[in-house]
């Protein structure tokens, strides 16, 4: 029974820190806001985002760290494959805050398939080394250090804060419709959004 408090104090912690690295603005909150806003594969997107999370931060309590840090070449070839990912969607993100025509929240605008914002999320999510960092590394390093139960407290705190933040990122996001019935607006949010992109890929490139 003593070990409740312990366990509940671990999973606290984890639900902390695990919000506090995910809340941070990139390319996967930037992408899971304009799915959100359109209404367009929400839960999709969440769901995938979510998952990808939970496999990352249960991978880094269980130990994988340890396998990313003998390895940093893995990292130097997800460094370039995501910076030229995310150059080639802030491109894309620039374009169509040029051309406001298609940037219509209703009939105008052309929806996006399926399968593609899938893939554009898993890439968003799976090709950024600092994915790994913050979850595998990270949050796996600090749940070691909670004993070998309170570490998956930690763990499942960590997962229970994903969840929750992009749920609320993504079925949240439409209460911003209105803000959104303008041209202007995705204009905005489309140059807000290249400029992340493009930013954190030369970020990518740049740090070693």
């Amino acid at each position: 029974m003593t070990q409740t408090p312990d366990l509940l104090q671990a999973a606290i912690a984890g639900f902390g820190l695990g919000l506090s690295l995910i809340v941070a603005i990139g390319a996967q909150n930037a992408f899971v806001l304009r799915q959100g806003i359109r209404r367009e594969h929400v839960l999709a997107v969440v769901l995938v985002c979510a998952l990808s999370d939970a496999v990352l931060i249960l991978a880094g309590v269980a130990g994988i760290g340890f396998v990313v840090e003998r390895f940093p070449v893995a990292l130097v070839v997800l460094r370039w494959f995501g910076a030229a990912f995310l150059i080639g969607y802030g491109i894309l993100a620039a374009r169509r805050a040029f051309a406001p025509t298609v940037l219509t929240p209703d009939a105008a605008r052309a929806p996006s398939g399926f399968w593609p914002t899938v893939l554009t999320v898993l890439a968003l999510t799976w090709l950024n080394p600092h994915v790994y960092l913050d979850t595998v590394l990270l949050l796996g390093s600090v749940a070691s250090t909670h004993g070998d139960v309170g570490r998956w407290a930690f763990g499942a705190g960590a997962v229970v804060a994903s969840i929750v933040w992009f749920a609320a990122l993504g079925f949240g996001a439409r209460l911003l419709r209105g803000v959104f019935a303008k041209p202007v607006s995705w204009r905005i949010l489309d140059g807000i959004i290249a400029v992340v992109m493009i930013t954190l890929a030369v970020l990518l490139l740049v740090r070693h």
